[in-house]
C-alpha cells in the first residue's frame, strides 16, 4: 500500500508526485540542454570581439595611409560593436532564465514540494486527486511564462548573433573595398598634399576655405556654415570640414531646403577632384571619393542633426 504524502489539505500519493516532479525536472533539463546546444558557446563571443579589434587596427592603419578618418568604416565598426554587445547581453539573460527553470524543477523534485496553487485543484479525498497527466500539465503551465521567456530569448539572441556576424562581414568587405583603392588614393594624396591651418580663417586650411567660398557663392546664403571646432579629433578640429546648414534647431528642413541640400551635395561630388573634397555626408549617407560604389547608407545616430538631415557635411583632403 502506498504511503500518502500530504501538504496541509493537499493529498497526493508520494510515489505519484515523485514521478510527476521527476518528469517536470527532466523536461526542464531537456529544455535547457536543447536551447543551449542550439546557441553558440559563450566562447564564440570573444572571437567576434577579437575580430572587431583586429579590424579596428586595420582601419587605423588605413586612415594613416588615406589622409584622415574613414567615416564609412567607423560607422560600420560602431554597428558591429553594438550588435556584439546586444548578443552578449541577451546571452546572459538567456543563461539566467535557463538556470532559474532548472533550479525550480530540481527544487520541486528534491523537496517533494507542491506549489500552493495545486492545493486549489486537489482535495483531501484521494478519489478527487488529479491524475498524473493533469498534475504534470498544471506544473508545466505554472512555468509557462518562464518557458516563453526562454523561447523569446533564444530567438532574440540568435538574431542578434547573426546580425553581429553580418556587420562584421560587412566591415571586412568595406575594408577590403577601400584597401583596393590604395593606388588611386595615393595619387589623390600626392595631388592634395596636407595643408596647415590658417590664422584669420578660423583655423581652416586654404583648401577648405576655397571649397567653402565656392559653395557659398554658388548656393548661398545658408542659415549657417559651421567649420572649425577646437578640440574635435576629426576633420572639424583640423580645419578640413564644414557643415552647410539647411535648417536650424535640429528640425527637419523643408522640402525646398532638402532639394537645396541635394543640389549642394551633387555639386560637391561633381567638383570633388578640382576642389580636393574627400567625402560628403548628407541624409544619413556618405559619399567618400577614396572608396568605390557611390553613396552608402549610415547607421541611425539618433537625431536629425547627427544623421545629417539638416546639413551637408563636406570634408577636404
Amino acid at each position: 500500500m502506498e504511503t500518502p504524502y500530504s501538504t496541509r489539505d493537499t493529498f497526493v500519493p508520494r510515489r505519484r508526485f515523485r514521478r510527476v516532479a521527476l518528469a517536470i525536472a527532466a523536461a526542464a533539463g531537456a529544455l535547457v540542454l536543447t536551447s543551449a546546444t542550439a546557441q553558440p558557446s559563450v566562447a564564440a563571443e570573444p572571437s567576434g570581439s577579437e575580430k572587431v579589434a583586429k579590424l579596428t587596427q586595420e582601419i587605423k592603419e588605413l586612415e594613416k595611409e588615406y589622409g584622415g578618418n574613414l567615416e564609412q568604416l567607423r560607422d560600420t565598426r560602431k554597428q558591429a560593436k553594438e550588435a556584439l554587445e546586444r548578443a552578449k547581453d541577451l546571452r546572459e539573460d538567456l543563461d539566467e532564465a535557463h538556470a532559474l527553470v532548472a533550479q525550480l524543477a530540481a527544487t520541486q523534485y528534491m523537496t517533494n514540494g507542491v506549489e500552493p496553487s495545486i492545493q486549489i485543484l486537489t482535495s483531501s479525498d484521494p478519489g478527487d486527486v488529479l491524475g498524473d497527466a493533469s498534475l504534470a500539465r498544471h506544473l508545466s503551465q505554472s512555468q509557462a511564462a518562464k518557458v516563453r521567456q526562454i523561447a523569446t530569448l533564444v530567438t532574440q539572441q540568435d538574431r542578434a548573433r547573426r546580425e553581429a556576424e553580418k556587420k562584421i562581414t560587412q566591415l571586412e568587405k568595406d575594408i577590403k573595398d577601400i584597401a583596393k583603392e590604395r593606388t588611386r588614393v595615393k595619387a589623390l594624396l600626392k595631388k592634395y598634399k596636407p595643408e596647415s591651418p590658417m590664422i584669420g580663417n578660423g583655423g581652416m586650411t586654404s583648401r577648405m576655405v576655397t571649397a567653402r567660398d565656392e559653395i557659398e557663392e554658388e548656393f548661398g546664403p545658408f542659415l549657417v556654415i559651421g567649420c572649425t571646432r577646437p578640440g574635435d579629433p576629426l576633420d572639424h578640429g583640423q580645419g578640413k570640414a564644414c557643415d552647410f546648414m539647411e535648417s536650424s534647431g535640429g528640425s527637419m528642413p523643408s522640402s525646398s531646403r532638402l532639394a537645396h541640400g541635394d543640389a549642394v551635395s551633387a555639386y560637391a561630388i561633381k567638383h570633388a577632384s578640382r576642389l580636393g573634397i574627400k567625402y560628403i555626408i548628407w541624409k544619413q549617407r556618405i559619399y567618400d571619393v577614396r572608396s568605390s560604389g557611390g553613396w552608402k547608407g549610415m547607421s541611425d545616430r539618433g537625431s536629425i542633426t547627427q544623421n545629417h538631415f539638416d546639413h551637408v557635411h563636406i570634408s577636404v583632403f
